[in-house]
């Protein structure tokens, strides 16, 4: 059987605010959907709505996992069910190291029904695999001592959240925006691990203004999303025509999301702001 993370009509508001529209998509394990959109459209607003940001609430629609509706799941069930966000601008958090945030994590995703407190992964276990995926990322070893986004500049960021991606192995992952912040070189970089880490075994949504992230993760889909609605569907050539012509055209042929898109700039979660 094929796995899908599918969203249904999904209506979403933030302090009585509508940001999504009537958002309708599908994601099979094992494809790669890029989501595109001028500022204020939705994109990230969708990506924090599937993980379960508690902040926004769902008016109407459904998120279905496998057939499955998650709305009433908690982010961390989500997590535990097979679902990954990395986050645009991750948080820190200071006094936890990485390599044990991890530890916890991963364990909690292979054992999604252990208690807190029952037993973790052996530490040699843990560790031979940890070493195994750094190496793959052409991370130092010595990064998994520091804490969790502490003191991190933007690309050091960027790879811890790769690295929770190839540790977690989730059935579906969200990236929202992991190419920002970052220079030429180290997107390339982003892309190539990206794509060894998900390749066959995930659903890949990747939320971008650029192509730079996907040179090593073409698309099969392109999403265009305006004023809370996906308004056109393509293959790469979509995510090529947006990053050299921006968005003209497609303003000119969806006047009335671009209106509504205008009008309407997403709201961000007190709590993201500055992070």
């Amino acid at each position: 059987m094929i796995e899908t993370l599918e969203i249904r009509d999904l209506h979403v508001e933030i302090e009585g605010k509508p940001i999504l529209r009537g958002v309708n998509l599908q994601i099979n394990r094992g494809e790669t959907h890029a989501l595109m959109g001028p500022n204020g459209s939705g994109k990230s607003t969708l990506g924090l709505v599937i993980m379960g940001h508690p902040n926004y609430e769902v008016t109407s629609g459904e998120i279905l996992l496998n057939g499955e509706n998650i709305l009433e799941m908690e982010a961390d069930e989500r997590a535990r069910a097979g679902i990954f966000y990395a986050f645009q601008r991750p948080i820190a958090i200071p006094g936890v190291k990485l390599a044990d945030f991890l530890r916890h994590a991963t364990t909690n995703v292979r054992n999604p029904d252990r208690k807190e407190g029952e037993d973790l992964i052996p530490m040699r276990e843990f560790r031979a695999e940890l070493k195994e995926k750094m190496g793959q990322l052409r991370m130092d070893t010595d990064f998994a001592r520091r804490y969790v986004n502490d003191g991190f500049s933007g690309g050091e960021m960027k790879r811890a959240e790769i690295l929770q991606l190839a540790m977690l192995q989730p059935k579906f992952a969200i990236l929202d925006e992991t190419d920002s912040g970052l220079d030429a070189d180290a997107v390339r970089l982003a892309s190539q691990s990206i794509a060894e880490i998900g390749g066959e075994r995930m659903g890949l949504l990747i939320i971008t203004h650029h192509d730079k992230l996907l040179e090593h993760n073409p698309p099969q889909y392109t999403h265009v999303i305006v004023g809370g609605r996906i308004v056109e569907t393509g293959g790469p050539e979509l995510a090529a025509e947006l990053h050299t012509k921006g968005y003209e055209r497609i303003r000119r042929e969806h006047p009335e999301a671009s209106e509504a898109n205008d009008k309407n700039t997403e709201v961000e979660p007190a709590e993201l702001a500055g992070a």
